[in-house]
């Protein structure tokens, strides 16, 4: 399986545009929800609104129960009351308001991603104004027993090199890459190298940022990286996509390097470039690949979350099985007249980047892996507290499904 975003771009215009995203993200998300038992029971928007006014619930499809409605929809805002949690829900028939005042229902709604689909359980309750929230349902992955590879084979996942930054740490990087070429007992056995985007560190791609390149041209910042990727073992089958400081179109979905800006890359045998996100299927092993760009906003509105451990934010993301759910915050989003960030598959192996900091976990049978970085911490890291862990390569065996890190700094 190879699925990659390059082929299906087609920008839509404006307004038109934007609709024709959302309404592919709803009936796509809602796909996935229609797999859940609860599902059965979900009415549309108008018709809980009415029913609740007259309190005539019986005879409605969806609200044969009638001490609870099941709706759901695009998360429009969420907005904290005195008494909860206010959530404000859309789907094809209007918008409607629910407050979350129990505990549980209140945690999973402080977790929800802006925009995302949501499946809210709703049931009349005393001093709540209108419907309480009594169940918050994200579209989420199942549980699951991840593919492994029948025979013992090593993938390793980095990302975020930023070639041409005065911070790129190229000795460390050589270090690895001499690490691939050597006669290691796992070495012989890594058949993929992953690569997550960030490959350069660009051209203007934030204030002042030539006060911090030793290469000021993004074609020389791309020859370079192509040359010292030519020093992978051809054995070893390498996917890269691209990230925000890389040449092409920064708005998501990402379709892959141009090749007259790519300084050679499409030249290397064993590369597939590929745009972002993207699936690759690894001896059977499912690995979706995204730069990781929307961890910013997931950080920003979500309680608790820190760089400092992504793959709680990454987890968020699974819930919401959208890569990239927030439309008007830190990460730009194209009008696609299809939503291709809704995650219709379930991977394996989630790796992401971006934000320069290595962790590793697993969520429901999938390991989520952010691979950090090769750039150690640069001023604007510091301005926002952020502590890299760069020069590190996550090593996973495909048989085990086994991770663990590989440390190249001295």
């Amino acid at each position: 399986m190879l699925v990659d975003p390059t082929p299906k771009v087609n920008t839509g215009e404006g307004v038109d545009g934007y609709a024709s995203l959302f309404k592919s993200r709803f009936e796509k998300t809602m796909r996935i929800l229609a797999q859940r038992p609860d599902s059965k029971r979900m009415a549309k928007i108008a018709v809980v609104k009415q029913n609740a006014k007259t309190k005539t619930f019986s005879g409605e499809r969806g609200l044969s129960n009638a001490n609870t409605h099941i709706v759901a929809g695009l998360l429009m805002s969420r907005r904290t009351k005195k008494n909860g949690i206010e959530l404000e829900i859309d789907d094809y028939t209007g918008r409607m308001h629910a407050t979350a005042v129990l505990e549980d229902a209140k945690k999973n709604a402080a977790n929800l991603a802006l925009d995302q689909v949501v499946m809210l359980e709703l049931e009349n309750a005393k001093g709540v104004p209108g419907l309480a929230i009594k169940n918050v349902f994200s579209p989420d992955i199942p549980d699951h027993l991840p593919a492994k590879s029948r025979s013992e084979a090593y993938a390793v996942l980095i990302s975020d090199l930023h070639v041409g930054s005065k911070h790129f740490m190229e000795q460390e990087f050589i270090r690895f890459l001499d690490w691939l070429a050597s006669d290691d007992d796992i070495v012989r056995k890594i058949k993929f190298l992953c690569i997550g985007g960030d490959l350069i560190d660009g051209i203007g791609i934030f204030p002042n940022q030539d006060k911090e390149l030793l290469m000021m041209n993004a074609s020389a910042q791309m020859a370079h990286t192509t040359n010292l990727l030519a020093k992978i073992p051809k054995r070893i089958k390498t996917f890269i996509i691209p990230g925000n400081h890389d040449p092409g179109r920064r708005a998501l979905p990402q379709p892959a390097f141009p090749e007259v800006f790519s300084g050679g890359l499409y030249g290397l045998e064993n590369c597939r470039v590929l745009g972002n996100p993207a699936y690759v299927e690894l001896n059977g092993v499912k690995v979706l690949m995204y730069h990781g760009q929307s961890l910013d906003d997931v950080i920003a509105s979500t309680p608790g979350m820190s760089y400092q451990r992504p793959a709680e934010a990454m987890k968020v993301l699974l819930k919401a099985r959208h890569l990239s759910p927030t439309y008007g915050g830190r990460t730009p989003v194209a009008p696609e007249t299809e939503d291709m960030m809704v995650m219709t598959e379930v991977p394996d192996i989630f790796h992401a980047g971006h934000v320069h900091v290595t962790d590793v976990d697993s969520y429901r049978g999938t390991l989520v892996v952010n691979s950090g970085a090769w750039q150690s911490q640069t001023k604007f890291q510091q301005t926002m507290g952020i502590t890299p862990s760069p020069g590190i390569a996550i090593v996973v065996n495909l048989a085990t499904m086994q991770p663990y890190k590989h440390d190249f700094n001295l």
